[in-house]
């Protein structure tokens, strides 16, 4: 119980601390940090390793989201210096993560676990979730910003006709290579902050370094699940007063593509649910780790008995 203590002290002074800063930078708007501060507080009272994904993906995207401002203010409808997330934008990229957390810290009494399938395949996938979470919208920003910046013209991914910077559905080589990047960076933190909070066997901890290709590959399809979305189910115009692409229906907006079925927040929800649903799954079920996982049961039988004939 102490270890929660210590935690939930740990969680309240780092959350306060990041909220204000942020909302002093316009990186969040009150709503923004208020909720902010909160699922914050809840992730690292849960387990350091979560509480890591969930600032790594916090800090990256703010500072990609400032890259450029002029530059994307002159494309982006909805441009706000900083970013200025409000508390709609910061549940829709942390609500499902947040209850998975909590039900991963339910089932472990609150103390950190490793991934082990062999321990419990619910809580290896509920873990797995989380990973895909984040890399998903960390992947999503990534590709957005970087891709906003990239001087290629994007193309749109249902037909691949080349269209307007700022339009819902559009990809580029870079933004892709940056949804990959940042679902690698996602991986990569969970094991090494693991590594660090976390007592595993040699084994196991070896054994959690394929979650990195899950979270690259989590990144890489988030974003794409998002633009499919976004290309269809989202509407996408260009206003020819404004000289920009903007996202609703008026007299003076042509259609570039999508139908006006799901705004940002919803697309960006639905692929983060979808993403989460597949990473958990392909995690808790990975033939690789269930094979490492034998073979290091074997391996382990075989050194016990050489050194029980040697004796």
């Amino acid at each position: 119980m102490e270890y929660l203590l210590v935690r939930s002290a740990v969680a309240l002074l780092l959350s306060s601390v990041i909220s204000a800063g942020a909302f002093r930078r316009k990186s969040l708007d009150l709503s923004g940090a208020l909720s902010g501060f909160l699922v914050m507080a809840i992730h690292i009272t849960c387990s350091y390793r979560f509480g890591a994904l969930l600032l790594v993906f916090f800090f990256t995207s703010s500072k990609l989201t400032r890259l450029g401002e002029k530059k994307k203010r002159s494309v982006d409808e909805e441009f706000k210096e900083g970013g200025q997330r409000n508390w709609l934008q910061v549940l829709a990229n942390s609500a499902l993560a947040t209850i998975l957390v909590m039900l991963v810290a339910m089932i472990t009494g609150g103390k950190d676990r490793c991934l082990d399938t062999k321990d419990s395949t619910l809580l290896t996938g509920l873990i797995g979730g989380v990973i895909g979470h984040y890399a998903c919208c960390n992947g999503d920003t990534w590709s957005s910003e970087i891709g906003m910046l990239s001087n290629a013209q994007p193309r749109l991914i249902t037909t691949f006709k080349k269209v307007r910077k700022g339009t819902n559905g559009a990809v580029s080589v870079e933004g892709l290579l940056a949804a990959a990047a940042a679902g690698l960076l996602i991986g990569l933190t969970f094991v090494m902050v693991g590594w660090l909070s976390v007592s595993c066997g040699t084994d196991v901890a070896r054994r959690e370094l394929l979650v990195v290709p899950i979270a690259t590959i989590a990144g890489l399809c988030g974003s794409l699940i998002d633009s499919i979305l976004g290309a269809t189910l989202q509407f996408s115009g260009f206003c020819t007063l404004r000289k920009k692409v903007v996202g609703k229906k008026t007299p003076t907006v042509i259609r570039i593509s999508g139908m006006d079925v799901l705004d940002n927040n919803a697309v960006n929800a639905v692929s983060v649910l979808i993403t989460t649903l597949l990473t958990g799954k392909e995690t808790s079920q990975s033939k690789r780790i269930q094979n490492a996982l034998v073979n290091n049961e074997r391996d382990s039988k075989e050194t016990k008995f050489k050194m029980h004939v040697r004796q």
